[in-house]
């Protein structure tokens, strides 16, 4: 270990100076240093490099376990715990997030309630089956923002999204509707959401029924009967904001799209869909159909 310390720090300090602190002979680390490389070592600095691979890959969100999967699916043999330990060696740590909320429902209103349809079964069959409906505060130091999504259960992609510096009505119908021109799924589609003011609306629940959805709304300050969303926004706050604030409203639409689309979307493995991406589990269900 005190030979590898020297390799490693041989540019800063003089190999001499630091045999002498580390009480080594200066023989015996160029004697160590000559020596021919095991396969045990090689194959070492080979799973180091892609871990370091993956976890740059994943913007540092990857921990042992996710990049365990990867190396699995490259045909590395390893365990999660040499995962972990490696990437204690190379000094590689996942993000971790400071937990903060704000309110985003409001449920005191005299518009209709539906009923709770989805009952916590969120073990969809089929995609374009159920979504899931909600949205949250986005912390911007130019002004309020807020992210209404809309989430397929089965596969748990982003099938639509709308980021505004406002919680009207209009943010909630525009992400119903990028939603339902990106998928333009089957009638009878159930659509989840807490008893929020906007999904309640007028508005909102006609165009719902103009789009054949079926209407189901969690029980009163029930957080776990949209457990989904709650999840996805969750991970959003981990993996994205890591406790910051965006500048400003620009950078907070370009890193939400860019995170959205092309991360969690088409790249970010989940567990509870065996470690694929949204769109890579979606796929399986295309050629099923063919």
């Amino acid at each position: 270990m005190r030979f590898e310390f020297i390799e490693k720090h041989s540019s800063e300090f003089s190999v001499k100076k630091m045999c002498k602190v580390l009480q080594v002979s200066r023989s015996g680390y160029f004697k160590w240093k000559k020596r021919e490389v095991s396969q045990q070592e090689l194959r070492k600095r080979e799973i180091q490099g892609r871990i370091e691979y993956h976890f740059k890959d994943s913007h540092g969100i990857y921990g042992s376990p996710k990049i365990t999967q990867m190396l699995w699916k490259e045909n590395y043999q390893v365990s999660q715990r040499t995962v972990s330990k490696y990437m204690n060696e190379l000094g590689l740590r996942s993000c971790v997030s400071k937990k903060f909320k704000v309110v985003t429902t409001d449920s005191n209103h005299a518009n209709p309630i539906a009923p709770n349809k989805l009952d916590q079964n969120f073990r969809i069959a089929a995609p374009n089956k159920v979504w899931g409906a909600d949205i949250t505060y986005i912390p911007c130091r130019q002004g309020k923002l807020y992210l209404a999504v809309i989430l397929d259960l089965c596969t748990r992609e982003i099938v639509g999204w709308s980021l505004k510096g406002h919680m009207a009505n209009e943010i909630v119908l525009e992400a119903l509707e990028n939603a339902y021109e990106s998928k333009n799924p089957n009638k009878d589609l159930i659509h989840h959401s807490d008893r929020g003011t906007q999904y309640a609306s007028k508005e909102y629940r006609q165009r719902l029924e103009s789009y054949g959805m079926e209407a189901s709304m969690s029980r009163t300050g029930n957080c776990y009967d949209n457990a989904c969303v709650e999840s996805f926004f969750s991970v959003l706050k981990k993996e994205l904001l890591k406790g910051r604030r965006f500048k400003t409203k620009e950078q907070a639409y370009t890193s939400m799209f860019q995170y959205i689309e092309f991360f969690y979307n088409r790249k970010r493995i989940h567990s509870s869909i065996g470690y694929l991406s949204p769109m890579q589990y979606a796929k399986q269900f295309d050629r099923k159909a063919a």
